[in-house]
């Protein structure tokens, strides 16, 4: 337990040390900020017009009544996008600096075993990222109350909450085959490349109907709870996402065993 604490703790002082954790940060102010300039000129379509790119952008989109519910299906359609990308760049950094920054030497001859360092790592990945999906929840919902979203229920907010917030921890299940992806490559190249193709192809097949089985595609279909026949989520797709985490994480623990052989 001492050693993982102290690995813990070393790694947390990465992270906090580092630009990049402001970075994400404001990343993740600024998207909801702008979902919430598009609900705003839906609730006053007059000032569409001087807003430019921001308000023809609202005018195209048609996500129905301006109120609370439709506000946060928005919201959380939102994170399905920059959440895979974000959380998945968090993961690429958190392991793949030490090989980039060429520290993995140093980390492998310290006293501690290398199960604990990933584990420590992945903890890492797991806060920050649960950080920062409140984060966007929280500025989402604080601009909301700014700009008068009308129809405000506690109840419509605990709902969407309690699915937003499942949501975000199907993204963070994803991330291991990112870090796996880092480990392997030693760098951050390939996992980012990775991150976006899975982007892409989540929406491919929510076009094709394959998108309950594409574990990328998943916590975005859950989020938005799509009623349309053949994206209803099943067992099955909650047992691919699952596994397809559990692989990442034991092959980012075998790739880190075996590190200084390569």
């Amino acid at each position: 337990m001492k050693g993982i604490g102290v690995s813990l703790w070393v790694e947390i002082l990465k992270v906090r040390k580092s630009n990049m954790f402001w970075a994400t940060i404001l990343v993740f102010i600024f998207v909801p900020f702008m979902m919430g300039m598009l609900m705003f000129v839906q609730l006053h379509p007059e000032i569409s017009g001087k807003l430019g790119m921001i308000g023809s952008k609202a005018s195209m989109l048609r996500f129905g009544e301006p109120n609370w519910q439709n506000f946060f299906t928005l919201l959380i359609q939102g994170f399905a996008g920059i959440g895979v990308i974000g959380i998945g760049f968090v993961a690429s950094w958190v392991f793949g600096r030490e090989f980039s920054e060429h520290t993995i030497k140093d980390i492998l001859v310290l006293p501690i075993s290398r199960s604990t360092i990933v584990l420590s790592k992945f903890t890492v990945v797991v806060i920050w990222s649960v950080l920062l999906s409140l984060i966007y929840f929280t500025v989402s919902l604080l601009f909301g109350l700014m700009i008068h979203v009308p129809d405000w229920s506690h109840e419509i907010v605990m709902i969407n909450f309690n699915r937003y917030f499942v949501t975000a921890l199907l993204t963070i299940i994803l991330s291991t085959p990112v870090a796996f992806l880092a480990s392997y490559s030693r760098g951050y190249m390939l996992p980012m490349s990775f991150v976006i193709l899975t982007l892409i192809a989540a929406n491919f097949t929510g076009i094709v109907g394959l998108g309950p089985y594409f574990p990328w595609a998943i916590p975005g279909l859950y989020g938005t709870a799509s009623g349309f026949e053949g994206l209803q989520l099943k067992i099955a797709s909650y047992f691919i996402l699952f596994s397809t985490g559990i692989l990442g994480l034991s092959g980012t623990l075998a790739i880190w065993r075996y590190a200084d052989q390569k």
